[in-house]
């Protein structure tokens, strides 16, 4: 799974309500471009360039999926939608909303539309100023100088007074509140994609099944009757073990900790997969095992139709998997179902994500948060 991109952009304001402006415009890129998880201090600044009102600026640092190219046309629609015209007029201009990429991970991008770093970085305080408030670990990758050291070496004299503070999208949701997350879902469903954003832009300890080793997978796949019994029994000791060695490097009291898989899956791929003698013997060992596990403050289940779920393999395309029937999808859905209700003293949060990206669209990301946030509530 691929980790998202780092972007730090500048944003200005000199017309209008400019606090407002540039709220609306923080807020509007956490909806449509990337989570914004860290918002700089309000700075006044003068007019850099030409002759008008003083401007109000910050900086944001946002997680996305999306390159360079895409953010800024995403830039540009939103600055649109905020009232901003532009026109053929050179030179610098008094305008509602400005918004810059003056970072993108620490790489450098040159074509006609974008250079980044932004060319001129380094002779703004009223960008690195804000910058520096993200307290980021960056290096400028052409002149291989920090923020502070660009600050230090900068010819730019401008006065920039801080005028407030300014409000973060990410600080009303308390994901914190549970301490250990479990995601699970199907095969396909994006249980480790979720798990990894959500650690990402919440600053969590990631725990990942590993599972592209097991010998029996490719077996089980095309053999099921004969290889489901080792399969299962690999699978349930080699989760106990991973899940136990993860957990005991964190503290479930102080730490956030967000993990795609629980142990209790073994068991329901284990009821779909086994006969009946099988299941019996091998319920024996699970529940000796899952007495010994923390349980997570929060189970969220990634519900997804049959259908989406063999689109997304395929396009994941995994070669063992490609032969996987709807009908042990279906079976393994049911079987999640089924045992969610059983589990009384878990908490459980079910969310069906049959029409979700939440890769490709951010509002998606947002709408899971949203129901996460609400059962912290309930």
């Amino acid at each position: 799974m691929r980790s998202q991109n780092q972007v730090v952009l500048s944003l200005g304001s000199n017309q209008g309500n400019r606090l407002e402006n540039i709220q609306q415009c923080i807020n509007l890129i956490h909806k449509s471009i990337g989570t914004v998880i860290r918002v700089s201090r309000l700075y006044e600044t003068p007019a850099w360039g030409f002759e008008s009102d003083a401007f109000y600026n910050c900086a944001i640092v946002l997680h996305t999926y999306f390159s360079a190219e895409t953010i800024l046309k995403k830039i540009l629609s939103a600055e649109k939608k905020l009232g901003r015209t532009r026109n053929e007029q050179q030179g610098y201009q008094a305008r509602m909303i400005d918004v810059d990429i003056i970072a993108f991970n620490e790489t450098v991008i040159t074509t006609d539309e974008l250079t980044i770093p932004h060319p001129q970085m380094q002779n703004r305080l009223f960008v690195l100023l804000p910058f520096k408030d993200l307290n980021l670990e960056w290096e400028h990758p052409v002149l291989k100088k920090s923020i502070s050291e660009l600050i230090a070496t900068t010819a730019d004299t401008s006065h920039c007074t801080i005028a407030g503070k300014l409000v973060s999208p990410v600080e009303k949701f308390e994901m914190h509140h549970f301490n250990y997350i479990a995601i699970e879902g199907n095969i396909g469903a994006g249980k480790t994609t979720l798990a990894t954003k959500i650690s990402e832009d919440f600053n969590g300890k990631l725990i990942l099944e590993g599972f592209a080793d097991n010998p029996f997978l490719p077996k089980f796949y095309k053999d099921q009757a004969r290889y489901a019994f080792p399969l299962e029994m690999s699978f349930l000791a080699d989760r106990y073990l991973q899940l136990s060695d993860d957990l005991a490097q964190f503290d479930l009291f102080k730490d956030f900790i967000v993990a795609d898989y629980h142990i209790f899956k073994s068991l329901i791929f284990a009821k779909v997969t086994l006969g009946s003698d099988e299941f019996r013997l091998y319920k024996t060992m699970f529940d000796i095992i899952y007495k010994e596990m923390p349980k997570p403050g929060l189970y969220v289940y990634l519900y997804q139709n049959t259908e989406r779920l063999l689109q997304n393999i395929k396009k994941r395309g995994r070669s063992y998997e490609q032969e996987i029937p709807a009908e042990y999808l279906d079976k393994i859905n049911r079987g999640y179902l089924d045992y969610i209700k059983s589990q009384t003293s878990l908490n459980v949060l079910i969310i069906d994500v049959s029409d979700y990206d939440f890769v490709e669209n951010q509002e998606d990301y947002l709408s899971i948060l949203e129901q996460i946030q609400e059962k912290m509530q309930s």
